[in-house]
Parts: C-alpha cells; sequence; structure tokens
C-alpha cells in the first residue's frame, strides 16, 4: 500500500528587512531577534496551533543557509530546546543554497512516503541581519583549483546570472520594472494574515505583519534605481548585457522562519486532524552555473514528466523571485498563465530569507490554493551553482 505524505499546517514568521541597527538607521524589525528564537517561537506555536504532541515528533528537518555564528550547527536543534519542547526529539539541518528548507520538506515528505516516520516537520530559517548573506564564505574559496580552471574566466555573481538570463529572454528595463510593481501590488491586495505567526522581539514588541511590502510601488518609481551588478571589467567580459538589475527588481534581503507540519495521511486522520494537502511529485535539476538561474526550467520540467500533469492542470505557481527575470523566463518557456504566477506577490515584495524561503513559498502556495480553491500548485527556486527544486502539492 502506498503511503502519503500530507501537510497539517504551515506558518511563517512576518517578513522582515534584513537588516541590522546602525548610528542613525534603525534595524528591521526582527534584527533584534536571535535566529533560534525567531525559528523556536515558529516552531512553538505551529505545536500549539495543531495541538499535537511534541513528544510525537520524529525529527525536525530545518533549511539553514549560513549556518556559521547564530546559525551555526543544528539550528533547528537549538530553536526546539528553545521554544520548550521536548529533549529527545532530534534535529538535522539541509543546505541546498536557496532552496534548503524546501528541500527540507521534500526530505521529511520523501520519509513519511518510504516510512521512515509518521511525524515530522520541516523548517527554514534566516537572519539576514545578524548574519549577513555568504558569511560562511568569507576569506574562503568555495570552487578549488578545478572548477575555476573549467569556468574560466570565473563564476559571476547571481545578479549578473540575472542579467545574463534577462538578455537571453529579450526582458527589457520596463518589463522587469512592471513585474517588480506587480509584486509588491499583490502582496498587499492578498490577505496573508492566516500564513503568519506573530513574533515577540527582545523589548517586547510584537511583530505580526510583513514591513517589506510597499505599497504604491510604481514603474516610474522603479525607473529611477542604477543597476548595481555593472562594472567595466564585467562589461568588457559580457558586452552583450545592457545592465537592467536593480535592487528593486531584486528579492530584498530578509529575516525570516517557516515551519510545516508533515504526516502520514493515516496519521493524520487517526489523530483526528485535517490533511490540508498531499505531496504528489518532487524532482531536483541543475543548468549552468554560470547562467545559474535558470534551474526552475529543467526541474519544472522534470516535475511535470514525473506528475503526469501539464502546466494547464495546475492552478498555482510559485516561482521564486530571487530577479524578475527568474519567474518571467519560466512564465514564457512554459507559456504559463501570468494569473496563477506568485499571485499573492514574491520575494521582490515579501523578501528572501534564504533558508527560510523554500518554505515561506509552501505556505503562502498552500494559503492561496485554499482561498481560490484549486487543487494544484507548483513550487519551484533557483539556487546557487545552477540547482533547483520543484515541487507540487495536491489541496485536500
Amino acid at each position: 500500500m502506498t503511503r502519503s505524505a500530507v501537510i497539517v499546517d504551515a506558518v511563517r514568521s512576518p517578513m522582515a528587512k534584513g537588516r541590522a541597527a546602525q548610528e542613525g538607521r534603525p534595524g528591521g524589525a526582527l534584527s533584534s531577534v536571535h535566529p533560534v528564537e525567531l525559528l523556536g517561537q515558529v516552531l512553538g506555536q505551529l505545536v500549539e496551533r495543531t495541538g499535537i504532541d511534541p513528544g510525537s515528533v520524529e525529527d525536525v528537518i530545518t533549511g539553514c543557509v549560513s549556518q556559521v555564528g547564530e546559525q551555526t550547527g543544528t539550528v533547528g536543534r537549538w530553536a526546539w530546546l528553545a521554544a520548550g519542547l521536548p529533549e529527545h526529539v532530534p534535529s538535522t539541518s539541509v543546505n541546498r543554497a536557496c532552496g534548503s528548507s524546501q528541500q527540507a520538506a521534500d526530505f521529511a515528505a520523501q520519509g513519511v512516503i518510504a516510512g521512515a516516520y509518521d511525524i515530522v516537520i520541516a523548517s527554514g530559517i534566516e537572519s539576514m541581519s545578524r548574519i549577513p548573506m555568504l558569511s560562511a564564505r568569507i576569506g574562503m574559496d568555495p570552487y578549488g583549483p578545478s572548477v575555476a580552471e573549467r569556468y574560466a574566466p570565473g563564476l559571476v555573481p547571481q545578479g549578473v546570472s540575472a542579467e545574463l538570463v534577462a538578455t537571453r529572454w529579450k526582458l527589457g528595463r520596463d518589463e522587469l520594472d512592471e513585474y517588480s510593481a506587480r509584486s509588491h501590488a499583490r502582496a498587499y491586495a492578498a490577505d496573508l494574515t492566516p500564513e503568519i505567526v506573530p513574533i515577540t522581539t527582545p523589548d517586547g514588541t510584537v511583530v505580526d505583519a510583513d514591513e517589506t511590502i510597499r505599497q504604491g510601488t510604481t514603474v516610474e518609481g522603479l525607473g529611477q534605481l542604477r543597476p548595481v551588478f555593472h562594472s567595466d571589467e564585467l562589461a568588457r567580459r559580457f558586452p552583450e548585457l545592457s545592465w537592467h538589475i536593480t535592487a528593486g527588481n531584486s528579492s530584498q534581503l530578509t529575516d525570516g522562519a517557516a515551519a510545516v507540519l508533515i504526516m502520514s495521511e493515516e496519521r493524520a486522520y487517526a489523530l483526528g486532524l485535517r490533511p490540508r494537502a498531499r505531496f504528489h511529485s518532487f524532482a531536483v535539476a541543475s543548468d549552468d552555473p554560470i547562467t545559474m538561474l535558470t534551474g526552475p526550467i529543467p526541474a519544472t520540467e522534470k516535475v511535470l514528466v514525473r506528475s503526469g500533469l501539464s502546466i494547464g492542470d495546475l492552478d498555482h505557481y510559485e516561482v521564486n523571485e530571487a530577479f524578475a527575470p527568474v519567474p518571467l523566463a519560466w512564465q514564457a518557456h512554459f507559456a504559463a498563465d501570468p494569473r496563477k504566477l506568485n499571485p499573492r506577490g514574491g520575494a521582490i515584495a515579501l523578501g528572501h530569507p534564504l533558508g527560510a524561503s523554500g518554505l515561506r513559498l509552501m505556505t503562502t502556495m498552500l494559503h492561496g490554493l485554499e482561498s481560490t480553491g484549486g487543487r494544484y500548485g507548483l513550487q519551484t527556486m533557483c539556487e546557487a551553482g545552477g540547482m533547483a527544486n520543484a515541487t507540487i502539492i495536491e489541496r485536500l
């Protein structure tokens, strides 16, 4: 008998600006919260909302990208203990770059399907205020001489990859900025409160709403921003690029955490809990590490073959908005319905807290399917090195 893995609940913290306090400049709303405390509060509220016996959880699989400093080691373990939850429940950390917590959910669901778990939590955390992006690489060479030789004259920052994607798909500045303004407008119009759990900061402030959404964002306003990845050296190397990527059409650096309770369908019903969605299909894929951000295209092609579904069968697509060219290139490749693409806004409006983003997307997609009555949802994320995950869930 085939086992099914189901989602019983999915929650996330508010998305806060990933900015540490500096002299004369305030930090983001969650910048004073230790990442262990941030994830711990989300885990504790997930357990409380569902009413499960926390001692019955068999593992806590946690996505985190910069596993250094306050996020070092098994950050999910310390977060679980910080929430006052049972000591006998273990945890492990996953790093598949930006898709880390999506991979955590996939591993959790696959473990349930295989019979290794009956009850498991997937979670994700990144405090980009306290652990800045690329902290784990400071003073380090992550590639080694053979990779450097294979991809000479060298790999490029993701923003340059976004420029390459924009050029390849003939995406102009206006198109990128129009998409970005729409991300903010959609996030502002959506009721995201059911997916958010409040976070209490050390001074007692309760943060219960996203602070990253900019109401009234316009194409004209975004058009005033200057490209951020241009340099004379890169312009010589890539003379074909038009340099359209700005802070306004890129994802925001963000602090955030998310968690999903996953069970076997049989165990959920035995406990009197309502399964909200079933994991349908999974895929991982990779592409050219210089273009890098196109991985969601082969990952989606792979998961569609495995699922037996077509793009037209899907009711909701979450394609992470690392940069505006990523979802736009994906949409063009599949001739996907733009109304179904990130319909509640994406990382341009909500931010991209690296290790938490996969489950932020899954949480938003689940609530989005429920609000519209849709059946199938697909999420996919570009990841460093040209990798990507793709996951399809079925609302129940």
